[in-house]
């Protein structure tokens, strides 16, 4: 599992094919696009090839398909996603051979004559005129899809799909090919008969589903192509790759999943980690699995985080009773609907405003110098860095000017709430007055920390930009800030969290500090990296 380096991957022997297998492994488990549940479930799509073939063969366009074994539990290698079905080959497909020999062939014949040879051959005569996936039966067995007029050798299957995807039945059948040959006959020639590729299973989708992987692998493909031709990805290209496969590992539902799917892209870490911006969009992937209670088991025996909330909320009417806070608002409760992902048990979903107490910033009247005569921090969100770290203060004001604006003391969360930089969040290390574009939350009782870990996940930063209004300088009004959604673990789970989220960050600083050195190097971070994430 060592790193290479991406500009020796198209060299390495095996590299972009490996990538290329990974891809078909995603596609054909459900992992490459999300799933819609408003679409038709496979299961009606299976009843509707059923009808067609029952009609071609009314018509005797096809021949009558024998029955195939009921499939077993014990069969099927891994669960599928909602909506999807395991099903042998035969009940998808009407599969025939061609009739000719290959001396049939012609030189500028008018047709594509498909043999088991990958060389083209043509001839002046077709038997088929369909969209068919076309597999040799023997030599080495070699895939192909074909719509339009063509003719075929003999040992030759024509794989038609009914009520399937051309492409997507392609893919599925490029990824099963060693499931469809394992039961190769013969010695000196190896030869598939038809029973051979009839009864095999294959992961079927809904048919909406299918068009929207195929659209994704062919992206993919297409990145795979660039990288065999140019040796090195362009940052376009790499950010898309990147993407797709980190994202897998924030549709893992369980720690054991999320192993699983670690594992499986480890291999292909020569590819994500060759540069800082891979780097920081894995760091933003671990953010995610940490506020989806992935990255460190669950103890049945933590308080849960429902009991948080409301001595949350009577610590606050506390402080509203002794004059120290002012009475907030309450908060409407969260319908199911609202809730982006389902949470582990024992976490809830919480509202910022029910979470702490916060405020939006001001600035002193420029018109007034009294105001700006003292030495208290004044920040506004350029001190305020995409890495989460707030910088000196440039202006300074008076304990008058103090009155005007708002204070953030150690540990409160600030993030910027208009313009450009907006989500921009950071956690104050001084006691510090921010101007009006600057939103703040002080966690009552739970973990500052965990808080900003939480702010600063992509997702949170989606609804940030999401709920803004305004279109030339986007704003979001702490009204609409509070009502905003996190995840809130049991408070000791926030605290292994927290310990875990920072060895993970440190290891990615390591790692794009030495991207430079050697592969060896590279590698073991890597690996410290894939073992700290899975030890879970």
């Amino acid at each position: 599992m060592l790193l290479s380096n991406l500009n020796l991957l198209a060299t390495a022997p095996g590299g972009v094919a490996r990538l290329r297998e990974l891809i078909l492994t995603l596609a054909v488990q459900g992992k490459l696009v999300p799933q819609d549940p408003k679409d038709e479930p496979a299961s009606e799509l299976l009843k509707k090839i059923r009808a067609e073939k029952d009609r071609l063969i009314a018509e005797s366009k096809i021949r009558r398909d024998k029955p195939l074994v009921e499939i077993a539990d014990e069969e099927k290698p891994f669960g599928l996603p909602v909506g999807w079905e395991w099903v042998r080959l035969g009940t998808l497909t009407n599969i025939s051979t061609g009739k000719l020999d290959a001396n049939a062939a012609v030189p500028d014949g008018q047709y594509p004559f498909f043999t088991c040879s990958n060389t083209p051959l043509s001839i002046n005569s077709y038997s088929f005129d369909c969209e068919a996936v076309l597999l040799a039966g023997n030599g080495d067995f070699n895939l192909k899809h074909y719509t339009g007029k063509f003719d075929a050798y003999q040992r030759t299957y024509v794989i038609e799909p009914i009520w399937l995807d051309l492409r997507f039945l392609y893919f599925t059948l490029s990824k099963y090919i060693g499931e469809l040959t394992k039961n190769q006959r013969g010695s000196a020639i190896p030869y598939l008969k038809l029973g051979d590729i009839t009864n095999p299973l294959i992961p079927i989708p809904p048919f909406a589903e299918q068009s929207r992987i195929v659209t994704r692998v062919e992206e993919l493909m297409r990145l795979c192509d660039a990288l065999e031709a140019k040796g090195q990805l362009e940052a376009t290209q790499h950010a898309q790759l990147v993407s797709t496969l980190l994202g897998t590992l924030t549709e893992s539902e369980t720690p054991a999943q999320l192993a699983d799917n670690w594992h499986r892209i480890a291999t292909h870490f020569d590819l994500l980690l060759d540069r800082p911006e891979a780097v920081d969009a894995l760091e933003q992937t671990i953010l995610q699995l940490a506020v989806r209670g992935l990255l460190v088991p669950q103890d049945p025996q933590d308080e849960p985080a429902s009991e948080l909330l409301k001595k949350i909320r009577a610590e606050k009417d506390k402080l509203i009773a002794e004059g120290k806070l002012k009475r907030d608002k309450p908060l409407p409760p969260i319908a199911e609907d609202e809730q982006p992902f389902a949470l582990r048990l024992g976490w809830v979903w919480a509202r910022v405003g029910s979470i702490g107490v916060t405020q939006t910033g001001g600035t002193p009247a420029s018109s007034k110098p009294e105001y700006f005569d003292g030495n208290f921090p004044f920040i506004g969100p350029g001190q305020m860095t995409l890495a989460g770290k707030i910088l000196p203060p440039e202006k300074f004001i008076s304990d008058r000017g103090r009155l005007e604006s708002a204070v953030a003391e150690p540990r409160d969360i600030l993030m910027v709430c208009i313009g450009g930089s907006i989500g921009k969040c950071a956690a104050a290390t001084y006691a510090t007055a921010f101007n009006q574009q600057i939103n703040s939350i002080h966690p009552v009782l739970a973990s500052s920390e965990y808080v900003l870990n939480a702010m600063s996940a992509s997702e949170f930063m989606a609804e940030v930009v999401s709920t803004a209004t305004g279109s030339a300088t986007p704003i979001i009004s702490k009204g609409k800030w509070d009502l905003l959604l996190l995840p809130l673990p049991p408070l000791a789970e926030q605290s292994r969290i927290i310990t875990r989220v920072a060895q993970l960050r440190r290891l990615c600083a390591d790692l794009r500090q030495l991207l430079s050195a050697s592969q060896s190097t590279q590698a073991l971070l890597a690996v410290a990296l894939i073992s700290e994430v899975v030890a879970s």
